[in-house]
């Protein structure tokens, strides 16, 4: 059985009405590889969505080394952020004909996760994973669609990264590709110039591009993500850019830029 874990974020989500080219085009990508036997599962962020209601309350929006630091009062907001993404990606796939359903790491008792501790405070970082949800989902037909809000041992609500909820994922389901979805079309050796864009790299070049500050900003938990999710059993990870039509399509047809990161 293929497994693709895909994950969306960034200004791909900046339009998230039923008429959004992007979601279309993601629902019809969707729908052919399920028609294929291909069970996927969808994680997606929010952080325009999050940083917009955070700043709408008076919240400041505030990171260190590309997560965002979540106090016990910013989870809530969080939260109610993802909440709306969720229920609207949810909607405008299912009305571009993907049967799929919306859920969040604490449904079914998905992920069980951690506090990171200063100064994220409430961002988590994730412990583990049960799958069976998942697996009912694609017993019955069905996309799963999940919002990376999980929760720890206490049941209190963590912020997870989306990219780290998506590779954690694809590691426990033993997913034959997962997909991370960027704003751009590769992965750089100089993150400020394009021409630089890398086609392949392994996992210890990704470590090394991380430890020196390479990886840095947003790409930084996409690659630790890359990293968790080949040490876990995914078979290979695929850089993006979320912004093309048919984006995930192409990335099973070969047919756009990426950055495959190999063990």
């Amino acid at each position: 059985m293929t497994r693709i874990v895909v994950k969306m974020g960034g200004h791909a989500l900046d339009d998230l009405r039923a008429s959004s080219s992007v979601l279309v085009a993601l629902a019809e990508d969707l729908v052919a590889l399920g028609g294929e036997g291909v069970e996927v599962v969808v994680v997606h962020g929010g952080g325009p969505q999050i940083a917009d209601l955070l700043s709408k309350v008076g919240l400041a929006s505030e990171f260190h080394e590309g997560l965002r630091i979540t106090s016990s009062e910013t989870m809530g907001n969080v939260a109610m952020a993802l909440a709306s993404v969720n229920v609207s990606l949810v909607s405008a796939l299912t009305h571009a004909g993907l049967d799929c359903v919306g859920l969040t790491g604490v449904d079914g008792a998905m992920i069980r996760g951690t506090s990171l501790g200063e100064p994220w405070d409430r961002a988590g970082a994730v412990e583990s994973v049960a799958v069976d949800i998942l697996e009912a989902q694609w017993r019955s037909g069905y996309v799963s669609v999940v919002s990376p809000v999980i929760a720890d041992e206490n049941g209190e609500l963590l912020n997870c990264n989306a990219d780290l909820v998506a590779g954690a994922l694809a590691g426990a389901v033993g997913a034959n590709t997962l997909v991370l979805l960027s704003d751009v079309d590769q992965l750089r050796s100089d993150p400020d110039d394009a021409s630089s864009a890398l086609t392949h790299v392994t996992a210890s070049q990704v470590r090394e591009m991380i430890t020196s500050g390479t990886a840095r900003d947003g790409m930084r938990p996409k690659m630790t993500a890359a990293l968790d999710a080949l040490g876990a059993g995914a078979q290979r990870v695929v850089v993006a850019n979320g912004l093309r039509l048919h984006a995930v399509r192409d990335v099973v047809h070969g047919e756009i830029p990426t950055t495959e990161v190999t063990a």
